[in-house]
This record gives structure tokens, C-alpha cells and sequence, in this order.
């Protein structure tokens, strides 16, 4: 039953975007996919077990995930919070497993992926997310939100493609940056997709934030564009030192740009 919970979301239709980051980052720095292959799953890993987390009742009760039940309505909410488990910390397993790269890599990307989870990162945006429920929020402090919760393993994924590549300070800064901006505007849109998406395209719940402030009821929905509108042009203007070659990442920025989903 335990293994079949932990293929159930991580194996459902996905965008994979954060995986997907981290192979072109590692693409950009001109380095090799079979380097970079392994810290994109346990990127992806996280990501899910964050899902079925998120997912949960105590958190934001959902039904719909990637457009079938969520986890916790299938198999259970003790069940579900052991496949989440079970799927954050097999992560760093793999990370660890990932002979491709030396050692060092291999613990500064340990370090870089806990840290992205932590306090300081995922968790932490969660926690003030789930506070933050019924009250008011300026753009200051929903910024805050959604830069830790989503934007930190947005840039968690871009160091560990960097890592993976062998680059140096001044990539990772730069993609980080790019990351950054990335991770807020699919945020934004996932707030237009809240507020007016059709369940049947995006796979799951509409409406779950209706008791949280939002982008869309702070800005509005154009307000809302321009944000994204801004930080897409942002992301894509860290990837000027690098030319022709940040053409994928050029091309990732315009999908969330574009997303209905």
C-alpha cells in the first residue's frame, strides 16, 4: 500500500517545471544531463510530498490534484503523511546516490535542498500561509509568502542544475535571480488560475484560497498580469550574459507566462 501512495501523485500527469529547471540549468552551464538527471527527481520528489502535504485537511483540504483525487482520499490521511514522508526523505537518498558527481557536489546539494524545505524556505512560507488565513495581508507580506513557500525551491532547482554543471558564483547568482522572479510568477498565475480556471484544465480545486489574501484580491486581475508580465521580463533579463544558450530557460519563462494550467 506504502508504495503504491508514493507512485500515486509522484507518476500523475505534471508540468515537472522544477525538474525540468534544474536539467536546463545544468543544459545552459553546458554540462551533463546524467549529472543533473538525479537532482531533478529528488527536486520533483519534494515538490510532491509538498503536494500531498498542502493537500491535506489540516492544511488546505483539497480534493482534486492533477486532476484525480488527491492522495489522503484514496489511501488515507496517516498513509498519505507517510508517503509524503517517505518521499522527502528518499530525496536526499538520491542526491546522495548520485555517483556522477563528487562528493562535495553531492553534500552542498544536500545542504542547498534542506535548506530550501526548512524554515527558511517552503515550511516557513507554509507556516506563515496557514496563519495568515482570515486576515489581511500587504504585498510585502504575501510576497514574503510565496517567496518562501513556492520561489525557494524554484531556486533550490536552478543551484542544483549550476551544481550539477560545475558552474561557478556568478551563474548561480544569476540563475537564482531568474529562479526568484520565475518561482513568484507562477505563484501570480496560480492565483488567476484560483480565481477564474476551469478544474476540468488545471487539474485541481478552484477557489481553496478565497480565505487568503491573494495577488488577485490585493492587485486585481490585470493588476495581477502585470505582475507576471514584470517578473517574466525580470527572469529573462538575468539570462542576458548568457546569450543564445539561455534559449530553453527563455522559452520556460513564457510558458508560465502563458500557463492555464
Amino acid at each position: 500500500m506504502i508504495h503504491e501512495a508514493l507512485r500515486y501523485t509522484l507518476l500523475l500527469p505534471g508540468k515537472r517545471l522544477r525538474g525540468i529547471l534544474v536539467l536546463a540549468a545544468c543544459d545552459l552551464l553546458r554540462g551533463k544531463r546524467d549529472s543533473a538527471l538525479p537532482f531533478a527527481c529528488a527536486v520533483e520528489m519534494v515538490h510532491t510530498s509538498s503536494l500531498i502535504l498542502d493537500d491535506l485537511p489540516s492544511q488546505d483540504n483539497a480534493t482534486l490534484r492533477r486532476g484525480r483525487e488527491v492522495l489522503h482520499k484514496v489511501v488515507g490521511e496517516a498513509t498519505a503523511t507517510l508517503a509524503a514522508v517517505a518521499l522527502l526523505t528518499r530525496a536526499f537518498g538520491v542526491i546522495q546516490g548520485n555517483r556522477a558527481v563528487r562528493d562535495k557536489v553531492r553534500n552542498e546539494a544536500v545542504e542547498v535542498l534542506s535548506l530550501a524545505i526548512g524554515t527558511d524556505g517552503l515550511i516557513g512560507g507554509q507556516v506563515v500561509d496557514l496563519e495568515s488565513t482570515g486576515r489581511e495581508l500587504d504585498l510585502d507580506g504575501l510576497e514574503y509568502i510565496h517567496s518562501h513557500k513556492t520561489g525557494a525551491l524554484f531556486i533550490a532547482a536552478a543551484e542544483l542544475g549550476v551544481l550539477a554543471a560545475g558552474g561557478n558564483n556568478r551563474d548561480r547568482e544569476a540563475l537564482a535571480l531568474y529562479a526568484k522572479n520565475l518561482g513568484l510568477a507562477f505563484q501570480i498565475t496560480d492565483d488567476l488560475l484560483d480565481y477564474s480556471g476551469d478544474p476540468g484544465v488545471t487539474g485541481k480545486d478552484a477557489g481553496l484560497d478565497r480565505e487568503k489574501t491573494t495577488f488577485v484580491n490585493l492587485c486585481g486581475i490585470d493588476g495581477a498580469r502585470q505582475l507576471v508580465d514584470d517578473l517574466i521580463d525580470a527572469s529573462v533579463g538575468s539570462l542576458l550574459p548568457f546569450g543564445k544558450r539561455s534559449a530553453l530557460l527563455q522559452a520556460l519563462a513564457e510558458h508560465v507566462r502563458r500557463r492555464d494550467r
